[in-house]
């Protein structure tokens, strides 16, 4: 049996339980290490003090920036990558493979580029306070260094899922993760180097996860990358912006907000940021479990829908939601119970507990609607229906967040800024329902 029909035989036939979790495991463990490294970050530094720890909440928006477009680039020509190969056509899956992968590594260039020329501005507009300024330099300065490479590897990790091939990226990034925890101890704790030793470890495991990723990408995948394959056909870039866009707006959108948040939170003090980065870093953790069981619906839901067995996508998808609230609830009630003791282990300040372990309760309740939303959209990326995919991204970090974010700071002060995602991701959650329902109860389609 050919590679490509043991491949179009297990996405249409293997049981879809047992497919989705076979694919969603090894990202949900990749997103899972990745949020602890993130975490293990905001560990190490947070051991140097409040302003530091606080560097590492304008970070995680400033890699949310870069990650919008390494997702909308690997999303993107993940999606044309899996209808591809249900057609049997692996010269188009490895024209959208490498006009993804060498756009990639180019816009990572330009962000290099110009991150470093505009520093302090960007870190200003990132929410930078003037004590954590400098800290916010050094770490940015190194997650900028290492954006080509950063993009590269989450392109190729989504084109590895689309192909079925989740377990060697999942070993990809996992290795980088671990690589970064080592790196934070050594750097931090041995040779005292600080914020910039946190930096330097997030560069040198990405540096490293990308070249394990692309070996994998080239020995096991049935696309390939090459600089011979890349596209000159203007419409190839556009159905891969087209289908990837409702990825961008999810990342984007979280960076915009979370650029905003860090600009409301600042008036009320470095520890109030570094509560609210503590917050964020777990809430991260936890929505990638749910994200996780998402993307290993995406490319069964691409595959299917393609091949035509929509009744497999219809089913997938309310497989998708039980598992992923099952795993999030898994995370998000102990959570909730032990906030003041998960605070505690990053920032032993009081006053940062006070208003992190609050705000950590909160965040864990809104969570838990998360699988409301996140497999909708999902599906609606995965069977080309990007404007509709779009709009469900722009509601969770825009329509609703944002909105609820002015609004009840507006009234409350920081106890709004407390409460404002939670009461995004509830109201998100209750708005995908009718989509949802729409899709299950969808009579024809359109391949």
């Amino acid at each position: 049996m050919t590679d490509a029909k043991a491949h179009y035989d297990r996405m249409t036939k293997t049981p879809l339980a047992k497919l989705i979790i076979t694919l969603g495991i090894p990202t949900t463990i990749s997103m899972l290490v990745t949020n602890i490294y993130n975490m293990a970050d905001t560990y190490f530094v947070g051991t140097l003090g409040e302003s530091q720890q606080g560097a590492t909440g304008i970070l995680f928006t400033l890699q949310a920036v870069i990650q919008a477009f390494a997702f909308m680039l690997g999303q993107g020509s993940g999606t044309m990558v899996s209808k591809s190969l249900a057609d049997g056509d692996q010269k188009k899956a490895s024209e959208y493979a490498s006009t993804a992968f060498f756009t990639g590594i180019s816009i990572g260039l330009v962000l290099l580029v110009g991150g470093l020329l505009f520093l302090t501005p960007f870190m200003r507009l990132l929410g930078s306070t003037e004590t954590i300024l400098p800290y916010a330099r050094q770490y940015g300065a190194c997650v900028l260094i290492s954006a080509p490479m950063l993009i590269g590897s989450f392109v190729i990790n989504n084109d590895l899922r689309y192909e079925g091939k989740a377990f060697y990226a999942m070993i990809g990034l996992v290795t980088g993760g671990l690589l970064n925890i080592f790196g934070d101890y050594i750097l931090i704790r041995i040779f005292s180097l600080g914020v910039l030793g946190a930096g330097i470890s997030t560069a040198v495991s990405q540096v490293i996860s990308f070249f394990i990723l692309l070996y994998f990408f080239q020995k096991m995948a049935q696309s390939h990358i090459r600089i011979s394959s890349v596209s000159r056909q203007r419409h190839v870039y556009f159905t891969i912006a087209r289908v990837g866009f409702p990825a961008l707006i999810r990342q984007g959108l979280s960076s915009i907000s979370n650029g905003l948040l860090n600009n409301l939170t600042k008036v009320y003090g470095d520890a109030a940021i570094a509560a609210m980065s503590v917050v964020n870093r777990f809430s991260a953790f936890v929505m990638c479990v749910g994200l996780g069981i998402g993307q290993g619906f995406q490319p069964v839901a691409s595959f299917n829908y393609q091949a035509r067995e929509y009744g497999r996508v219809k089913k997938g998808l309310l497989i998708t939601m039980g598992v992923g609230l099952v795993f999030v609830a898994c995370l998000a009630v102990p959570g909730f119970i032990f906030a003041g003791s998960i605070v505690y282990l990053f920032q032993h300040s009081p006053q940062v507990i006070q208003i992190g372990s609050f705000a950590l309760r909160w965040a864990c309740v809104g969570v838990m609607f998360l699988p409301l939303s996140v497999p909708v959209n999902m599906l609606y990326q995965s069977i080309r229906k990007p404007e509709l995919s779009s709009l469900l991204s722009l509601m969770r970090s825009g329509l609703m967040f944002i909105p609820t974010l002015m609004l009840t700071t507006h009234l409350w002060g920081l106890l709004g800024i407390q409460i404002s995602q939670p009461l995004a991701d509830m109201l998100t959650g209750l708005f995908c329902i009718p989509f949802t329902l729409a899709f299950l109860h969808k009579k024809t389609f359109e391949p």
